[in-house]
């Protein structure tokens, strides 16, 4: 069976992670992590007995001060306390629990909308409705932190700098067939390379910040307000399902742009990798001890995993090595996510799946033992439509 064929039949896998409620911390749950080159699937946790509750519900206290229909967005509320499962939100954060809280935000207040007229709430109303939301999401089982996880305040609520909330206003400064007509179907490749939705949210909401009787010294903060403003009119349009699909693959145009690790100092690696290599074996256990540290991280994406070795490789090379160290170690893709498992997520948008009997479960994209590829110029400034077919091409080397 060719390498393609493989790719095609196996790409994608269901790893199971089943897990224990505990309010012990995010990093205790984690397993000591050592580079591998066979990893084995990472089980963090023993399953409950069959015989016990998995998940212990509670019933959230609400304020009784908010206006939003909670009730009627339940299944999407429901898919977002499973993508932001308690400690398992950090780590999903990136990918997949911050952009769909913030397409779930989205979703409710243009439902909202319908009835009020306004596409915002006010402050006092923002707080009390963020609070409750984040009550029913914990109560649910999600991470009772995802306000800093997410960076999520109530102010992610209101209109902030966008002159324009008012529903018939919003369709009178904007040319909304020609949004509709751009964002009504999205595919979620073809969007993050041609970026047709993106071009029509941008001019609409550059179109209502003309509205503004103040200008600011930074349009671009009101801009960006306004496309919040844009996204949550369009969710009026869109039933919820094709909104979800549409605002969380717009989201992942964005996210697969870049690497979400952070890179400590390299010293360790620049002492040991000098030399034109010149002790091959101390250079990669240094790099294995790096890349065990990006590994604690978070889970990523397989073109994340692709930024994130590009962007390691360019901060090495300025570092005077010119030598291909990721070759020479055995660093592969997977290695920039978090082990033991090996896991890369798929770049297109997925969600955690819960299940009574097995717990919380995820696809992983588990044919990713593709050499991480050391960066040249033309790498560096590949577009994400540009990563996806050199990720092709590595699969079908």
């Amino acid at each position: 069976m060719t390498r393609r064929a493989e790719f095609k039949l196996g790409l994608f896998v269901v790893l199971q992670f089943m897990f224990l409620l505990s309010l012990c911390s995010s990093e205790e749950f984690l397993p000591q992590i050592s580079p591998d080159t066979s990893p084995q699937p990472f089980l963090p946790f023993i399953a409950p007995s069959p015989m016990a509750p998995y998940i212990n519900t509670t019933i959230p206290k609400l304020s009784g001060l908010c206006s939003l229909n909670f009730t009627a967005s339940e299944s999407l509320i429901q898919t977002t306390s499973h993508n932001c499962w308690t400690v398992f939100a950090p780590l999903l954060a990136n990918v997949m629990c911050c952009p769909q809280l913030d397409a779930a935000l989205t979703i409710i207040l243009g439902k909202a909308s319908k009835e009020t007229g306004q596409l915002a709430l006010n402050r006092t109303q923002s707080k009390h409705c963020l609070s409750d939301l984040e009550q029913i999401l914990v109560g649910k089982g999600a991470s009772s932190k995802l306000g800093s996880i997410c960076s999520l305040h109530s102010s992610n609520l209101t209109a902030s700098s966008c002159p324009v909330t008012d529903v018939d206003q919003f369709e009178s400064a904007v040319d909304t067939s020609k949004l509709l007509l751009a964002c009504e179907k999205v595919d979620p490749v073809k969007e993050c390379c041609e970026q047709a939705c993106q071009n029509a949210i941008l001019d609409a909401a550059t179109n209502i910040t003309l509205n503004a009787s103040e200008p600011l010294m930074d349009n671009s903060v009101r801009i960006s307000d306004c496309k919040n403003i844009v996204h949550r009119w369009l969710a009026t349009k869109l039933d919820p399902s094709q909104a979800k699909e549409t605002l969380r693959g717009l989201a992942n145009c964005k996210l697969n742009r870049v690497c979400p690790l952070v890179f400590p100092h390299m010293r360790h690696i620049s002492a040991n990798c000098s030399n034109e290599l010149s002790n091959q074996t101390s250079c990669c256990r240094a790099m294995e001890s790096y890349v065990s540290h990006l590994q604690k991280q978070s889970l990523i994406t397989n073109l994340q995993a692709l930024d994130c070795a590009t962007s390691l490789g360019t901060k090495l090379q300025k570092l005077n090595i010119t030598k291909n160290v990721f070759t020479a170690c055995h660093i592969s893709l997977k290695d920039f996510s978090l082990q033991e498992s090996g896991c890369l997520l798929p770049s297109l948008p997925s969600d955690a799946i819960f299940d009574q009997d097995t717990g919380i479960s995820f696809t992983c994209d588990l044919n990713d033992n593709i050499p991480a590829p050391w960066p040249s110029s033309s790498q560096s400034s590949a577009s994400t439509c540009k990563k996806s077919a050199l990720l092709l091409s590595y699969l079908a080397s």
